[in-house]
């Protein structure tokens, strides 16, 4: 029996792994920083054998209340990822399941490989009305790929979507991918009339570094990306610095962060009240835009999130926050649940790569939506 970890965005420490019964394991803080939750390791060897594995140092992660009622995801294929059973108690967190393979691999939330991320990439720019465009590099000299689809011309909107600030939060990049399969479908008559209307510029990771290092939150210098965007720079996150600048350059008329929340099971958009000079207009267009993707993908809820910050409180290092605040446009952080959805739960996949997904397609009908009032 063996557990392994070193291949893209893999993270566990062994401590034993002798007994198929108690292998002991722990998790490894994002370089630079405290911070830790994601797991990704593989276990071979154990085919029809029970093996509970215990992950030791639980109790000091990141967001405690992301264990409450978690279930970590499996997969025999790396396609297809079923919830196994979990429990947390007295800082452990224990993970329990008998392998009908020879590896099995297990992990916090369906991984998004930098290999998919190419094959993203290289699926998207065959497209001709798609221009891939790498408007920098990372702290480990990895691309930063904005994909620019749409043909600008007078009158359009132009849009700014963001995925994988925090390289753990997988599901955002599941959703990217869900969004430009759709943008760029023939058939889809949604994508087509926006496509008339408007530009989308694109980046699926904003964060590959700390994606391929296995990092819960963080860059390779375990810097915050989210935490960066009043104070961008080419040392301490490049990844942010090289958007603002494209950014400035197109101007922004819509911007969408795409995220995970460890602790809340629930899809929901989080807005940038709290930014000065917030107006009836501003929470107009939040509200209704969080109306029209509640109508159009039932996953979607608006009664659960994120507390509203007070008027002119809010951190503007935060993406939504700093884009609200020096584009005037509307902005907004997209959650998805690492536990399942509490309101349209599935008890074998959970919250899942395909249904981040659908709900990353269903952001283009909300835009439609929404477009001629932005």
């Amino acid at each position: 029996m063996r557990i392994s970890s070193q291949f893209d965005s893999g993270n566990i420490v062994v401590k034993s792994a002798s007994d198929p019964k108690d292998i002991r394991l722990e998790i490894r803080k994002d370089q630079g920083s405290d911070f830790y939750q994601w797991f990704h390791f593989r276990l071979s060897g154990a085919k029809g054998q029970t093996c509970r594995m215990v992950i030791e140092n639980a109790g000091g992660a990141a967001y405690l209340d992301g264990w409450d009622g978690y279930q970590a995801v499996a997969s025999e294929d790396r396609e297809h990822w079923e919830r196994i059973e979990t429990s947390y108690a007295d800082g452990a967190l224990t993970l329990s399941l008998t392998p009908d393979a020879d590896a099995v691999w297990i992990a916090y939330f369906a991984p998004y490989s930098m290999a998919r991320h190419d094959a993203l990439i290289a699926a998207c720019q065959a497209d001709p009305r798609v221009t891939l465009d790498v408007i920098g590099e990372t702290l480990d000299g990895r691309d930063i790929d904005r994909l620019i689809v749409g043909e600008p011309g007078d009158g359009k909107k132009t849009l700014w979507i963001t995925a994988r600030q925090h390289p753990g939060e997988s599901m955002a990049e599941w959703a990217a991918e869900g969004l430009l399969e759709r943008l760029l479908d023939d058939n889809d008559p949604v994508a087509r009339d926006l496509l008339s209307r408007a530009v989308f510029h694109i980046v699926p990771n904003m964060n590959p570094d700390g994606s391929f290092r296995g990092h819960l939150r963080t860059n390779a210098k375990g810097v915050n990306l989210n935490r960066e965007w009043d104070k961008a720079s080419s040392e301490n996150s490049p990844e942010v610095k090289c958007v603002l600048d494209a950014m400035e350059e197109t101007g922004v008329d819509f911007f969408l962060d795409m995220h995970g929340d460890e602790g809340l099971p629930y899809n929901f958009i989080a807005g940038a009240e709290g930014v000065p000079g917030w107006t009836q207009s501003d929470q107009a267009k939040l509200d209704g835009y969080k109306s029209e993707l509640k109508r159009f993908n039932p996953d979607f809820q608006t009664e659960f999130g994120y507390d509203v910050d007070a008027p002119g409180s809010a951190d503007l290092s935060i993406a939504t926050h700093w884009m609200r605040h020096h584009f005037n446009c509307l902005a907004m952080t997209l959650e998805m649940p690492f536990k399942d959805s509490a309101i349209t739960p599935d008890e074998i996949y959970g919250w899942s790569a395909e249904r981040s997904m659908k709900l990353g397609a269903s952001q283009l009908d909300a835009i439609r939506a929404m477009l001629d009032q932005l």
